[in-house]
Order: C-alpha cells, then sequence, then structure tokens
C-alpha cells in the first residue's frame, strides 16, 4: 500500500501542484454547478468532464464524487459541532482509544508541535476527541473547527485527512486544494485510520495537520506507522484475551471426542479447533436470533454460547448428543459432567436439571417458577436461571418447553430403576445419601423422601449384611437404630460392623 500522497507534490513542487490543484476544483465546482442548472439541484452529480487533466487524483476524485453527491457545500466555514462539555469528556473516558493516546503522543507529539502543526485523534466516525500541538497552529484550526467536538467526516465536511482516511480504510496525504471546502485549501493534513484486529472494523483516526507550508506528505508515512504501533498494541491485547478465552473453555473442545468444532469470539474469530473449520480472512457471526449459522462453505452449524464472550460451534447434524451426568445422592455440593467435563454446578441450577430430569417431556418457565419459588415466583426469574445454564450446557437444554435434548446419566435415576429390580444389594450401593438434601423444593423434598422410604423399606425386608452396612454408612443411616439392630442381630459379634452398630445404638439411647 502506498503511503497515499500526491506524486506531483515532490515533482512540480508544493507550489506548482497547489495551483494546479486550485484550478482543478474551480473546474470541478463550475462542471457541478453546470449539471446542476441542466438537471435541477440537487440531483447528485458530479463533475462530468471526463479527462485526466480536470480531476485530481484518484483517491481525491472519488471522495468528491462522494461528497458533491452527499450534498457538501464547498462554501462550508467550518465543521459542525458534534458533541461538547461534559458530553465528550464521558465519550472520551469510555472510548478504547483512550487506551492507545499515550503511545500516539509519545510518538508525535513531540514532532509535531516542533513543526507548527497539531495532532488529532478521532472515534470511528471522524469526531475529534483529543486535540494537541503547536498552540498559534491550534488557534487557527478553530476557525475551521479543527478542535475536539467537531465533526470531521466525509458526510460532515466533505473531503479531508481524517474522513477520506476512514472512508477509504487507508493512510492519505490531503494536500491544499484537494479539500473539497476551499475554507480548508491553506490547511494540508496526514491521517491514517487505526483497525481493531478483533472486529476488523475502523476504531478512530490518528492525524496530523497544519497549514500547507508546514506540511510534507512525507509526514503520512510517520502517521502510518503511529496507527500501526497503536494496532500491535491492540493486537497483544487480543491475544492475550484470547489465550484466556481458550483456557477457559478448551475443555468444551475436548468433551467433542472428535467431532469437528472450533471456539469462536464474541467478534466471530475462530481460535481454536479443528483445522477444517478455521476458514482465512473469514468470520462466524452469531445470528440475530436462535444459534444456527451458515458457514461460509455453505455448511449449517451451532453456535452455543459459553459466556465471557465464547461460543462453541458445532456442524449441525454430526455426531451423538452429548452426555450429562449428575451426582446428586448424598453430597452437600452436587456435581454435572457434560462429556466428562466438569460443570461448576450451584444448588438453584441442581435443582432446575433435577426437575427437568423429573420431567422429561418438559416444563414452562411458569412450571419451573412455580415449583422452584411458590406462588411468589416470577418466570422471568427461571427464564434468567435457564440462560445461565444454557451458557454452560449448549443445546443440551432446548426451550418451547424447557427439556433436556441429551444423554442424561443421573445417579438417582439410576436408582429409582434399580428399586423396580430385585437387586438390592445394588439399590445399598446406589444409595449414596437423600437427594439434594439441602433443597427446599418441594417436588425434590417429596423425591427424596419418597427415595429414602423405599430403600429403607427395601433393605429392612430383603437387606443382606452388606447391603444393610451399606446405607448405615449413610449421613441419615448411621443413626438408623432398625438398620443397626438387624445388623448386630446377622453378623458375629466380633465383626467390625456388629460392633460399629452395637456402639451407635448405645449412642442413640432407648426409642
Amino acid at each position: 500500500m502506498g503511503h497515499g500522497h500526491p506524486r506531483a507534490v515532490q515533482t512540480a513542487g508544493p507550489d506548482s501542484y497547489a495551483a494546479r490543484l486550485r484550478r482543478l476544483h474551480e473546474a470541478a465546482m463550475a462542471a457541478r454547478a453546470r449539471a446542476d442548472e441542466q438537471a435541477g439541484r440537487g440531483t447528485g452529480r458530479g463533475p462530468q468532464d471526463g479527462t485526466t487533466d480536470q480531476r485530481p487524483r484518484g483517491v481525491i476524485s472519488a471522495s468528491w464524487r462522494r461528497c458533491l453527491a452527499a450534498g457538501i457545500d464547498p462554501e462550508a466555514g467550518s465543521a459542525p459541532l458534534a458533541f461538547e462539555g461534559e458530553d465528550i469528556r464521558q465519550v472520551r473516558s469510555a472510548h478504547p482509544m483512550s487506551r492507545l493516546l499515550p503511545v500516539i503522543t509519545e510518538t508525535l507529539l513531540e514532532a509535531v508541535t516542533a513543526d507548527d502543526q497539531i495532532l488529532l485523534v478521532t472515534d470511528a466516525a471522524g469526531r475529534v476527541l483529543w486535540r494537541d500541538g503547536s498552540h498559534r497552529t491550534m488557534a487557527r484550526a478553530d476557525e475551521v473547527g479543527l478542535s475536539a467536538g467537531f465533526d470531521w467526516s466525509e458526510s460532515a465536511i466533505g473531503t479531508n485527512g481524517l474522513g477520506t482516511a476512514l472512508a477509504a480504510r487507508r493512510p492519505l496525504y490531503v494536500f491544499s486544494a484537494e479539500h473539497l471546502v476551499r475554507a480548508l485549501h491553506v490547511w494540508s493534513c496526514s491521517a491514517a485510520p487505526i483497525i481493531d484486529p478483533d472486529s476488523g472494523e475502523p476504531l478512530g483516526c490518528v492525524d496530523v495537520s497544519g497549514m500547507t507550508r508546514a506540511m510534507r506528505p512525507a509526514s503520512v508515512a510517520l502517521v502510518e506507522a503511529t496507527a500501526r504501533l497503536a494496532e500491535s498494541r491492540l493486537t497483544l491485547r487480543m491475544l492475550e484475551r484470547d489465550q484466556r478465552l481458550r483456557r477457559r473453555h478448551d475443555r468444551h473442545l475436548s468433551a467433542l471426542r472428535g467431532e469437528p468444532g472450533a471456539l469462536v469470539t464474541a467478534t466471530g474469530r475462530i481460535i481454536a479447533g479443528d483445522d477444517a473449520l478455521q476458514w482465512a480472512g473469514h468470520r462466524v457471526l452469531p445470528p440475530e436470533t436462535g444459534d444456527r449459522v451458515v458457514l461460509p462453505d455453505g455448511r449449517s452449524a451451532f453456535l452455543e454460547a459459553l459466556g465471557d464472550g465464547g461460543f462453541l460451534l458445532r456442524l449441525a447434524g454430526r455426531g451423538r448428543p452429548p452426555v450429562l451426568t449428575l451426582s446428586f445422592l448424598g453430597a452437600d455440593h452436587p456435581s454435572a459432567y457434560l462429556d466428562g467435563t466438569r460443570l461448576p454446578l450451584s444448588l438453584r441450577h441442581a435443582e432446575i436439571l433435577a426437575m427437568l430430569v423429573l420431567n422429561p417431556g418438559g416444563m414452562t418457565a411458569d412450571q419451573l417458577s412455580f415449583h422452584l419459588y411458590g406462588d411468589a415466583g416470577n418466570p422471568v426469574t427461571a427464564r434468567a436461571e435457564i440462560h445461565r445454564l444454557r451458557a454452560q450446557l449448549g443445546r443440551a437444554i432446548v426451550a418451547k418447553p424447557y427439556r433436556l435434548d441429551c444423554a442424561v446419566e443421573a445417579d438417582f435415576v439410576e436408582l429409582k430403576r434399580l428399586l423396580t429390580t430385585d437387586e438390592t444389594t445394588a439399590v445399598a450401593r446406589a444409595y449414596r445419601g437423600p437427594l439434594l438434601p439441602r433443597s427446599e423444593v418441594p417436588a425434590l423434598r417429596r423425591e427424596r423422601e419418597e427415595l429414602e422410604g423405599q430403600v429403607r423399606a427395601r433393605l429392612l425386608r430383603w437387606g443382606g449384611p452388606d447391603a444393610l452396612w451399606a446405607y448405615a454408612e449413610t449421613e441419615r443411616g448411621r443413626n438408623d437404630v432398625q438398620i443397626l439392630e438387624r445388623l448386630v442381630a446377622m453378623l458375629p459379634r466380633h465383626d467390625h460392623r456388629a460392633v460399629a452398630a452395637g456402639i451407635r445404638i448405645g449412642d442413640a439411647g432407648p426409642p
């Protein structure tokens, strides 16, 4: 990419080129006036003379056409004010360019001030956020609005270094009468947009401006180098964020077990995953609704939100369904695994998962809210909890109604199955304690009491010493006198289990 300055400034000299530009500008404006007279004002037609001598260089000619079509008045006196006072202070503090200001000023400001020029930094819309440099030149710049808070986009003030560099997305030198607005012909400027490597979109623009005789076309190279330095800082921060995102969510890729997939940033960049999915130059952006996306090669895929701005990309119709493993019996801290990867799980989320497992046909937000919170519950709260769960489980939870769309391996479900068989020892081993013992959800409390009662009744009637002792090792069974007395009656007196049961019976006192 060239530096965007007119070669004629170097070959013919600035004075000669400025005079030629003024003639071109007058010819273009005259042609514009004739076109307006013939076709009526506001037609949007630009100069129609097609000879090379009647046109400035291509990037400027294209800008003139855009600006004239947009209705820019070449006789405007100043750029319009975009914001001032407290507004600009708030915009500055919140704008990502504020983090780049130190590297920009350290690189440019001293040289700019020494050469009687000014330094400007804008946002992506061309609105000036910061200005510094020669005080004498800043005083002249105030006359045309070349100051903080003013709008220097092409649509506001026509062809100029800041606005045209942003419109063309390239470094640019705008010399004298290359400005569309006549009041700016005494100015020249070098500008370069700063492109956010994460989003691929302009973040803002850095510009050096001065009176035409104080500016050199070579200054655009220094401005461009400054913009690239700022972009390198952005790239470093982006790579650090990518690394943190990979560390947090690489387990989701591992859980795919060979199924094609990728880890995608909020801006659509693929930062990890199957090589076949990493298309150079393409982005995979989240859809406005739903979670299905069409890939650049035409295949269909799903984006599953992972939290922290990340997504898991999975090809549609590929691989086996995920496996959700739940351990909810006995433990004060219930656990969940998705395809072998442990998930952080609050009691409330464990309660929701248990309710969905016990109601495989699905539940509405109203139903979930009633079961979880009672009559005072709000379906909005239930939806919010489901949304947080889906950030971890992805497509394992579907909506309308809410239900689990995956294979489920839950210890309490397996216990319920064993209770329908004659495998009493297996029942005793499967029962590690009550279902979600800290939960106060009425439906889960009933389920917990029913399981406890069935297990205990089965063991008292059919249980052998091993099965009875397994139950006696649970929290509830430790002081269950009937279970302990049955153990003492069945085991030899010297058996350590009989001794322990006798001690516990004594500690329990008379019934």
